[in-house]
């Protein structure tokens, strides 16, 4: 029986359930799990258990996460990304912003900080999806909760129409970076949007780590057994 974790680099456009789902098809596996959703936009790191090493999942799941991730100034949507519908374009073109402008901004998103989880969201009332009320237009009141931020790095910032911002965010468990994008914008009374999220890192593991899902599935069965991490390996080995 196949046992341990597999270090998978999500492609866009999947669920990560459904990344969960064509592992355990192709492995043929009891049980498998992952260790923290990424938005099905979204690429990278994303830790999949297989069979008893589920029991495992939730040392994972409170690791610190890593992502670069890029945002739009200037344009709000009601998923706080680029799925979403817009609801408010603001001009900014005679806004004289400049690079060392947003680094400044950054150093006030840093440290200890308070997000409302948005309503496009997995968390859950009455055991009900908040996406799900949200599609209906069922809008209820979120509690805001405090995240960490350990390090916001600016990275790039382009001028076209909207301006774009490229970024590197260090952060604990359960923080939205798209919730940080917004807040971010509307502390510039812009407004702004996440437009791209790769996860990097989750703890210690790295998307260098990792294997794209496609080329995992492709490889024969004794291949595929090269890329799972036993059980046995030592947590403090790779937390």
């Amino acid at each position: 029986m196949m046992e341990g974790m597999l270090i998978i680099d999500k492609p866009g456009g999947i669920s990560s359930a459904k990344v969960v789902f064509e592992i355990k098809k192709a492995l043929n596996l009891n049980k498998a799990g992952h260790t923290g959703t990424l938005d099905p936009f979204a690429t990278g790191v994303l830790l999949v258990c297989l069979n008893s090493a589920t029991k495992k999942a939730k040392y994972f799941s409170n690791l610190d996460k890593t992502y670069a991730g890029t945002m739009i100034l200037g344009i709000s949507t009601d998923t706080q990304d680029l799925t979403g519908r817009i609801l408010r374009v603001n001009s900014v073109k005679d806004y004289k912003l400049t690079f060392d402008d947003m680094k400044i901004v950054f150093k006030k998103f840093q440290g200890d900080i308070w997000q409302t989880p948005p309503m496009f969201s997995a968390l859950k009332s009455k055991g009900q999806p908040l996406y799900r009320l949200a599609r209906k237009g069922i809008e209820i009141k979120v509690n805001p909760r405090k995240v960490k931020i350990f390090q916001l790095d600016l990275l790039e910032m382009s001028w076209d129409k909207y301006p774009t911002i490229h970024f590197i965010v260090h952060c604990s468990k359960g923080t939205y970076i798209r919730t940080l994008c917004h807040d971010i914008g509307e502390y510039l009374g812009l407004g702004a949007y996440l437009a791209n999220l790769r996860r990097v890192a989750i703890g210690k593991i790295s998307i260098k780590q990792s294997i794209p899902l496609n080329d995992f599935l492709r490889l024969d069965r004794e291949n595929q057994k090269n890329y799972i991490l036993p059980c046995n390996t030592p947590l403090n080995d790779i937390l």
